[in-house]
């Protein structure tokens, strides 16, 4: 029995550093290379990560979260708390037939017991252990069993600091809830950090209002479920929130202003839901913040002035709604910004040269919104580019010479314009874009003949009625980029959730993690 323990202690072991290689290996080869994505490497967990979030990405990334492969130095006496333990097996019971918890972890802090998916600590004030981590979904973590609902004891671990959620309540509906014991304090759940509820198609209905019971949190995912409802005011109660990912639910109403009083959020994703209204002045008050993403909701009006506050801002998504208008003054302020999407609203003006002001842009994404006017000449100086979607809209003029400089440039697409002149690119230039060039649809673009040997770009040769395309550009790739960041931004929720132990880490890597990954085509 022994023998036995030991060899699946040692293939988890061998496991959790393999997983860890790979994506040692995976931002390695993406040039992360700096030393808090190096610790970050050996916290996430095998979303997949191994972001999901990249994984954030929604980059489709499952990307699962487990526990730190950091050892517990646990003390010799490995007693638990009796009620603490009784409360345990109620809640394993409920979740997970994976085991006769009972029979198989009679000691569920035990270092030698290998229960999966717990981890435990010491008590500061006593010797006891008592579990502080809960993972459930995939493997090596409990699988949860198709009659599994969301189990509301868990608020009343009083040591626990982080609970995840993985696709677990996939058949029978269920809600999040707390538990209605005349004993159970407001401050019992106190230490909770992190909760995260990815993936779960039956926890459905509204966020409750006692999550403001949760003073200590810091993250709170709450993506790819079927959770509906408006915003409780409660919600803005949780002053130590640094991370908030309520994506890819079904939440309506219009963003209460009380949001601006999240002032340590570095993360904000409400996107892929069918919130309405505007968006309130107060998110000016963010100044933290890194990401906001607000996409495929049904928001209204202008994007507030007050967004120039926000300094430290890398990452800002604002797609598939339906806002117009001018922009907010002050944009040029942003001079962290590295990624701005906002395609597909109806802004209909002319396209704003403040983007030319914006020097670590590395994407720039506004199509089929209706700007019209020419090509500013200060986006050629944009020298960190490596994405620009302009088409759909009613550009005309010339292509700007120094797009032909862009040497980081690697998805181009004006299609669809009213664009006129000779191509400003050499066939170096073509050849490096290949597919991703896009110049379709613009009947008065034309190629250069000394430039058109071995390049076919879909535009016609100039002084000819000869076309100089016969394989049309990779329509689908101006779609790419648009994905993979979702994906990952709502698995670098995921990403975050992990790190709360190690919170100085995590604020130094979510200014870094957010624009890589949208970049992975």
């Amino acid at each position: 029995m022994n023998e036995m323990k030991m060899k699946m202690k040692n293939e988890t072991q061998s496991n959790c550093m393999l997983c860890n290689m790979k994506q040692l290996v995976f931002i390695t080869a993406n040039r992360m290379l700096t030393l808090p994505l190096l610790l970050l490497v050996f916290s996430i967990p095998c979303f997949p990560p191994c972001v999901s979030t990249a994984s954030i990405g929604h980059f489709h990334v499952n990307q699962r979260i487990r526990k730190s492969d950091q050892a517990v130095l646990l003390p010799t006496n490995n007693n638990m708390n009796p009620s603490e333990v009784e409360t345990l097996f109620k809640i394993m019971e409920s979740m997970s037939s994976d085991h006769a918890w009972r029979i198989s972890f009679p000691n569920p802090c035990d270092s030698a017991s290998s229960w999966p998916g717990i981890e435990c600590k010491p008590g500061l004030n006593d010797k006891l252990l008592h579990v502080s981590r809960l993972d459930f979904g995939s493997p090596p973590n409990p699988s949860c069993k198709s009659t599994a609902t969301f189990p509301s004891l868990v608020f009343t671990l009083p040591y626990l600091t982080s609970l995840f959620f993985f696709h677990c309540f996939t058949q029978t509906k269920t809600n999040i809830s707390f538990p209605l014991l005349p004993h159970i304090s407001s401050n019992s759940s106190s230490a909770l950090q992190q909760l995260s509820l990815i993936s779960n198609p039956a926890l459905v209905g509204p966020i409750p209002p006692q999550i403001s019971s949760l003073h200590s949190l810091r993250i709170l995912t709450l993506s790819q479920n079927r959770l509906s409802g408006k915003f409780p005011v409660q919600l803005f109660l949780l002053n130590s929130l640094v991370y908030l990912d309520l994506s890819y639910n079904v939440l309506t109403g219009p963003i209460p202003p009380q949001v601006g009083s999240l002032r340590n959020l570095v993360g904000l994703d409400l996107s892929y839901n069918s919130l309405n209204g505007s968006i309130p002045e107060t998110i000016g008050h963010l100044g933290l913040l890194q990401k906001f993403d607000l996409s495929s909701n049904f928001l209204v009006g202008n994007i507030p002035d007050s967004i120039q506050n926000l300094n430290s801002l890398v990452f800002m998504a604002l797609s598939s709604n339906k806002l117009g208008g001018k922009f907010p003054q002050g944009l040029e302020k942003l001079q962290s910004l590295q990624y701005f999407i906002m395609d597909d609203n109806p802004m209909f003006i002319p396209l704003p040269e403040v983007f030319g002001k914006l020097m670590k842009l590395e994407e720039l994404r506004v199509a089929n919104s209706g700007y019209s006017g020419i090509i500013p000449p200060s986006f050629s100086h944009l020298t960190n580019l490596s994405t620009l979607s302009l088409q759909n809209n009613r550009l005309t003029g010339e292509i700007p010479v120094g797009f032909g400089s862009l040497c980081h440039i690697y998805h181009l697409n004006l299609s669809r314009n009213m664009l006129a002149g000779m191509v400003p690119f050499n066939s170096t230039f073509l050849k490096r874009l290949g597919r991703n060039l896009d110049l379709s649809e613009n009947p008065g673009l034309c190629l250069s003949p000394s430039e058109a040997y071995g390049v076919k770009i879909g535009v016609s040769l100039c002084g000819s009625n000869r076309t100089a395309s016969t394989i049309q550009p990779f329509h689908k790739s101006e779609a790419a980029p648009s994905v993979l960041c979702k994906s990952f931004f709502l698995l670098c929720s995921i990403l975050g959730t992990i790190l709360l132990p190690h919170f100085s880490i995590f604020h130094l890597v979510v200014s870094v993690i957010f624009p890589f990954f949208t970049s992975f085509d």
